[in-house]
């Protein structure tokens, strides 16, 4: 089975917890073809990392390399000194300089972006820029309108940092947790969490700087609930100027028991902007995991289609 090779991309910006240079990790799936004239750039969710992806990259390696990125504090790539640094505009300024790589790689492949989640709302910031728009843009999920009860219940359980006496114990946590990505057998579980783990003094711990909540809470924890909300308009009325920038067609895939995503902002962004052709998937709530072979075959059909 093929495996990724994992790389690392200095880049500029906050400070690395650790003082050294920071980087960002991300891993390279080549094509198997030997072909280099499509790019794929798939990223992750908030509390995710790189290797969400490796279903869907083994099938598009078929005709495209594939780079899964390690948002900061995930994965493999550096923490931040400064946890308020947690944030939108940090995260488009390191794939900026992601993709600007890659075009100085192979100048003349198209580049495409697949964003669940948080990488959906990446995506916005950078497909807005002509000067780094993909050709196409998948966004998983997300829209420029977060639903307020979904920021809550990821609030809930991130950064809580928890440790567990046995990797299948952490799994089954993960799974608990992740409910909402809909039926998976065990094996697809475990695919999806172990990447996910950091084994260190016989205890297993999650992958990511439980900082990366701090923001989350900030905004969620506020006493002034009223002031909160208006944060959150405001945000959305930056999303949705992004949104309505973009001009790289567009898929939107929505869990149809979705509580981040609802219903009417996917049908807004049907209508303006990009104007997204939406696909539901059933029995699937926040995010679809691109695991499932339909979810799978939207992307990859919309992505390879003329």
């Amino acid at each position: 089975m093929q495996e990724p090779n994992l790389q690392f991309l200095p880049v500029s910006g906050p400070t690395a917890k650790s003082g050294a240079p920071r980087r960002m990790a991300y891993w390279d799936w080549a094509c198997t073809a030997g072909k280099n004239d499509h790019t794929v750039v798939c990223v992750h969710g908030l509390s995710r990392q790189g290797r969400d992806f490796d279903t869907l990259a083994r099938a598009l390696t078929e005709r495209s390399r594939v780079i899964a990125v390690d948002v900061a504090g995930r994965g493999h790539s550096d923490w931040l000194a400064d946890p308020m640094k947690y944030e939108l505009p940090v995260y488009a300024a390191d794939l900026a300089a992601l993709l600007m790589h890659l075009r100085e790689q192979t100048p003349s492949a198209a580049i495409d972006w697949v964003g669940t989640s948080m990488g959906g709302l990446i995506g916005m910031a950078v497909a807005a820029q002509p000067a780094l728009a993909p050709r196409r843009l998948v966004l998983n999920d997300v829209g420029p309108t977060v639903q307020w009860e979904a920021l809550q219940r990821i609030a809930a359980y991130l950064g809580l940092n928890p440790s567990f006496d046995s990797e299948q114990a952490a799994i089954d946590y993960l799974a608990s947790i992740s409910a909402s990505f809909g039926p998976h057998t065990p094996a697809q579980w475990r695919a999806l969490s172990v990447p996910l783990l950091r084994e260190r003094d016989g205890r297993w711990w999650f992958h990511y700087d439980p900082a990366i909540a701090l923001p989350v809470k900030a905004l969620v924890g506020l006493e002034d609930q009223a002031a909160a909300q208006q944060v959150v308009r405001a945000g959305e009325a930056t999303l949705w100027s992004l949104y309505d920038a973009i001009t790289a067609r567009t898929l939107l895939l929505r869990g149809q028991q979705s509580d981040l995503l609802s219903q009417s902002t996917a049908a807004e962004m049907g209508q303006r902007g990009p104007k997204a052709r939406c696909v539901v998937f059933e029995g699937v709530g926040h995010a679809p995991t691109l695991v499932a072979d339909d979810q799978v075959r939207a992307v990859k059909e919309f992505l390879w289609s003329e």
